[in-house]
């Protein structure tokens, strides 16, 4: 029969400490970018998740009633359990959803400090590196290559109370890649001025003061305010 390798308590603070630095590496990536789950959210579940991984390992050892159990069950409920820490991480904004890449991460460092607290530091590192490259490295490439469309509704007053002609609005929305989804008149009675509102799909890279600066050239605007679609 195998020897049993018994955890050493020397190992066990080794592999916590382990935890906490690749749990707040990860979290000081999130912080950076004022994420909702930040340093001290990815530091705990990564160090929770390698002494829960520990606890698997350490009661087989330690009651003889166990010595055949199985150490995956904690950590099976660990992966599950993330779910609710993960979807507290996700927001919706009108249309926009922000969090997705939080929520992943949360989930990356409860497996990380699984494998850690399993010994598998090789897996580890690979598996925190991998992630850093895809967090720090991957995001401006992603962003540039597909950048996201925000919903927007874009109302504009004219100085009139008449039919406006929204041909140069459509063209100046043509030259900032700018799609307009539907749009709306109110035409102004007793004195009042023509507003029209125009639901539009905005590329994240188009900066929003330029478009509005360009919309409020025209002669006949005289305001335009761009809000969020709900």
């Amino acid at each position: 029969m195998d020897e049993m390798i018994t955890i050493t308590e020397l190992d066990i603070v080794f592999r916590l400490c382990l935890g906490f630095i690749a749990g707040g590496i990860i979290g000081f990536e999130r912080s950076s970018r004022r994420q909702v789950a930040g340093l001290r959210t990815h530091i705990l579940i990564c160090v929770g998740a390698t002494g829960l991984m520990l606890l698997s390992i350490w009661l087989p050892e330690h009651f003889f009633g166990l010595k055949n159990g199985d150490p995956g069950r904690i950590a099976a409920q660990v992966v599950s359990g993330m779910g609710f820490l993960g979807a507290g991480a996700i927001v919706r904004l009108g249309s926009d959803i922000k969090g997705l890449t939080t929520a992943a991460s949360l989930w990356l460092v409860a497996a990380i400090g699984l494998l850690i607290g399993a010994g598998m530091y090789l897996a580890a590192g690979a598996t925190e590196a991998i992630a850093l490259v895809t967090l720090v490295l991957l995001g401006p490439i992603e962003r540039r290559i597909f950048p996201d469309i925000r919903q927007k509704l874009l109302e504009v007053q004219y100085n009139h109370p008449d039919e406006p002609n929204t041909e140069k609005v459509l063209e100046i929305f043509k030259n900032f890649n700018v799609k307009n989804q539907s749009l709306s008149v109110h035409l102004g009675h007793n004195k009042k001025k023509t507003k029209a509102s125009f639901s539009v799909s905005i590329l994240d890279s188009v900066e929003i003061s330029k478009l509005a600066h360009a919309l409020q050239s025209l002669d006949e605007i005289e305001r335009v305010e761009i809000k969020e679609r709900y």
